[in-house]
């Protein structure tokens, strides 16, 4: 790319519940408040994927797998995998989990969203190599597959790369 020209990506947006995947020149983008956007990738092969977590499981449910922690993050595998993406080689991102409404409880939706997604990336020995999560106020995400970029903007704060 020669100085001054600008990349161009093709831009996709990752809803409530969503899983999108996709390799080479991408962004996909989320809003999230108390939900996670979970992003998972392979740099050496350019494959990615976002999943934009709502709740932190699915106690046995069926039907729109990134919803929950539990089916978001396998389904998200599967599909990565299938594009070519390898086990050894992805990294996750973790975004989101805010503390949106007052609550007089131990713990918010947030917090368990956040809980949930991180064991469950343990157990799967992938690493947590960058996280933007907590706090009171929402986040606009984008997710640059091609570079495994991430950047977060909240309201009243500057752009954040994780």
């Amino acid at each position: 790319m020669l100085a001054g020209e600008q990349r161009r990506l093709t831009e996709r947006k990752v809803g409530m519940g969503d899983i999108e995947v996709t390799r080479g020149a991408f962004l996909l983008r989320t809003l999230l408040g108390s939900c996670i956007g979970l992003v998972i990738y392979d740099l050496r092969n350019q494959v990615g994927g976002m999943a934009h977590i709502v709740l932190p499981n699915s106690n046995g449910q069926v039907g729109t797998p990134g919803k929950y922690a539990d089916t978001a993050l396998a389904e998200l595998l599967k599909q990565i995998i299938e594009l070519g993406g390898r086990e050894r080689q992805l990294s996750a991102k973790l975004t989101g989990g805010a503390n949106m409404f007052a609550t007089s409880g131990p713990t918010t939706i947030g917090d368990q969203n956040l809980a949930a997604i991180e064991l469950l990336l343990k157990s799967a020995g992938i690493p947590v190599i960058g996280r933007h999560c907590g706090g009171r106020s929402g986040r606009r995400v984008a997710f640059e597959v091609d570079t495994g970029r991430v950047s977060v903007d909240v309201v009243g704060s500057s752009t954040v790369e994780v």
